[in-house]
Parts: structure tokens; sequence; C-alpha cells
């Protein structure tokens, strides 16, 4: 069968991309392998989809950490607000909430999913359920794909199959390899915004608790400052986790490192002592485990008096103006080793891809392949926490399938 254009992958940036050739009047087909459409999509924000982030699309290029500049075109075109107004004009309203995070009124995935599915009747998308197996050249142009259910014509084709972060969903970097094929420089993927892993049994000991209002200084393997964030972070059973952390970890060019963690950034430490003298004061006939209640999570409280060497059970009125002392440095700077990232698998997002230098930032077209495109995760950019990873696969979408249609 022909059709003016082809969208490889289903999930949000290839039905945005479908969607909006569908609109400039192209006959467009979508391919996906999996049975239904958007199935990471779903999943995103904890299931209530944090759509895109109410900022200027300057403030989305400074949380794009990886290849922000090339996206100058897209996200200039295709703004959070503009985003936004094109949810909410269809039917699925939104609001903003902490941090600039937008999400669906009704706090659920599924009303994004919806509305994109929608859009696509609406605009007549013919959809099948295949594997693309390689992407069909003539002369140095797109002519087609070729699929497990056969060969399909086009002339131009938009590759949104995404990264291999959570591959449960699709995301198995099938992309990568049909780029390769066709002359693309693939930077090797790798997770991103995703988990880190500690030294130690400290993280174990205190896991599931949750710290809020901490500030967190990632740190090389030299010691070098190379990310700072305040916010929330968790501790698990294999080490941290959270929004700061999660966001760190798009800055870790090693596996290895050091995460510095201030407990009390509203406190300088001489007014932090002076807390301290009066939890001491207060609780002068406790045990220290018992007197700093007040201070610390109980959880943390044994990890810290182990780190500092004091006893437990020793009573709060004898402790030492040293000890006092170390006790102030420590919880200003609570420093955990970091042994590595977890596994891309459990990432939020992959780092890596498509080598952005081989891509016209204008248009989103291949420089190599005449009529081929690329959306989304498949592309090397990759931004923090807060909205802004969607907001790349929309505004790429929308920019390429603009792009191919005025072919």
């Amino acid at each position: 069968m022909t059709y003016d254009g082809i969208v490889v992958g289903g999930g949000a940036a290839g039905m945005m991309a479908a969607i909006s050739a569908s609109q400039q009047g192209q006959k467009v087909l979508l391919v996906e392998k999996n049975p239904r459409l958007g199935k990471k999509l779903l999943i995103t924000g904890k299931g209530r989809c944090n759509v895109t982030n109410a900022c200027t699309a300057e403030e989305v290029l400074q949380n794009t950490p990886r290849n922000g500049r090339f996206l100058f075109s897209a996200m200039t075109a295709f703004p959070p607000e503009k985003v936004m107004a094109f949810f909410e004009e269809n039917g699925c309203p939104l609001k903003v909430e902490r941090g600039n995070r937008v999400f669906p009124v009704s706090d659920r995935s599924a009303s994004i999913l919806e509305c994109l599915q929608n859009l696509l009747e609406a605009g007549k998308v013919d959809r099948i359920q295949a594997s693309v197996r390689h992407i069909l050249t003539r002369d140095g142009c797109v002519s087609g794909v070729f699929t497990d259910r056969g060969a399909f014509s086009s002339r131009w084709v938009i590759l949104a199959t995404g990264g291999v972060s959570y591959p449960a969903t699709g995301s198995t970097g099938d992309g990568y390899g049909m780029a390769e094929k066709l002359g693309h420089t693939v930077v090797p993927p790798v997770g991103s915004l995703v988990p880190l892993e500690t030294e130690g049994t400290d993280c174990r000991e205190m896991q599931g608790l949750s710290l809020r209002n901490v500030a967190v200084k990632l740190l090389d393997g030299k010691g070098k400052t190379i990310y700072k964030d305040f916010g929330e972070l968790l501790f698990t059973h294999f080490g941290v986790s959270g929004p700061t952390v999660l966001s760190a970890s798009a800055h870790m060019k090693e596996q290895t490192g050091s995460l510095s963690i201030d407990l009390k950034p509203a406190l300088e430490s001489r007014k932090l002592e002076d807390r301290i003298l009066r939890d001491l004061e207060l609780y002068r006939n406790r045990s220290m485990e018992n007197a700093l209640t007040d201070l610390l999570p109980r959880s943390m409280i044994p990890v810290v008096l182990r780190r500092l060497d004091i006893d437990p059970a020793l009573q709060a009125n004898s402790l030492k103006k040293q000890q006092r002392k170390a006790l102030v440095e420590l919880l200003k700077n609570f420093t955990l080793s970091i042994s590595g990232k977890r596994p891309v698998a459990e990432a939020i997002i992959t780092s890596g891809g498509v080598k952005v230098s081989e891509v016209d930032p204008k248009t989103m077209e291949s420089k190599r392949v005449s009529g081929l495109y690329f959306a989304g995760e498949i592309l090397d950019c990759d931004a923090y926490t807060g909205g802004f990873n969607l907001q790349i696969a929309w505004a790429t979408a929308q920019c390429a399938a603009l792009a191919a249609a005025s072919r």
C-alpha cells in the first residue's frame, strides 16, 4: 500500500507526528509493534503523565543538558504554551503543579492517550501492529518500510521508536539499528534520570526514608562538583533515588563519584550547632539515639551515630564539644559513595541515540537520507525530570511532521 508518509513508533512522539502530518492533509500510516499505542506514556509521571512544564522554550533548553541548543528551532515553534493549548483545545484540561509540572486535571495518563487516539481517528490515520525490519530507500531517498507484514510505500518516514529505557513498553532500541543501516552514527545509549547505587549498607538501613528540602551536590571521582540541586531524595535498598538524584544522574559521565547531602540547608553551621545545643539541653538526660529525634528521622539516627563513632546509649549531656562539631559537619555534608547507575532498563529516559549533527535541527530530517526524519527519544537529547522530556517529544514530532508534510 502507498502512503504520503509512515510514522514508525506509536509512543508520544509517534502519535503527535502522525496527528500533525494528518492535519496537513497527509495520508499517514502509523506502525507500532505493541498491541496498543502509548504503552510507555501510560506509566509516565507515576501514571499521571507529566505532559510538559509550564515554562518558556528557553527554560526547556536550559533544562536539557544534552544537546539542548539543537532543539532551539523545534522548541521555539512548539513551546510548552502551545503544547498545553493543543491538549486543552482538544478536550483534555490540564493543571499546573509544583515546579511548573503540568498534568491532566483527571490525574490519569489515560486522558492524554485518549486525546491523542481521538485525534488519530479524526485525522483518519491508518494503524497496524507490525515490526519494521528496515527502511526502504531508492537513490538516496526514502521509499517506504519493510515489516513483518510486508512492505509499505511512502515519500517520507518518521522514526519515533524511542530509546532503550523501560524495554517492557517496547523501547528496545529498534530504531538505532535502522538508522545505522542508513549511515547514521548512534551514540551508545545509557540510562539517564536513573537511580544511583551506593557503597556500604547505610542506604539499605534507611530504605524507604524520603527526605524533603535537602540540598545535594554530585561530585566526580576527583571531588569536583558537577551538579547541584534542592528538593526530594529517597533512600532505597540499593542506594538513592528521587527527583534530585534522577536529575543528578543526567550529569554523570563516569559510573562512580559521590553525593553530598546537606540535611539542613536552611541553617548555617553556627545556627545548626545552636539548634543542636538546645536539643541536647532539652533532652540532657536521654540517650543520644533518643535526643536527636527532633533533629533527624528515626531511621537515620543509628547511621549518623555510627559514622561519628558515638555510642547510641551515651547520655546527651555527656556529648563532647568535638563530637558536637563533628555532628554539625556531618549533617551539612552527609556523603555517599556512588558505585554506579542502576541498569538502563530502569531509567526514565535514554541518554544517547542518533547523533544530532547528522540531523537538520530546523526540520529533524536526516542529512544522510532524504525523506527520513527523527522525533523523540531516538535522538541524542535528554533533559531533567519535570515534563521536559515529553516536551522534547512533542516539539520534535511537530517539527518533523510539518517538514515532512511540506515535501
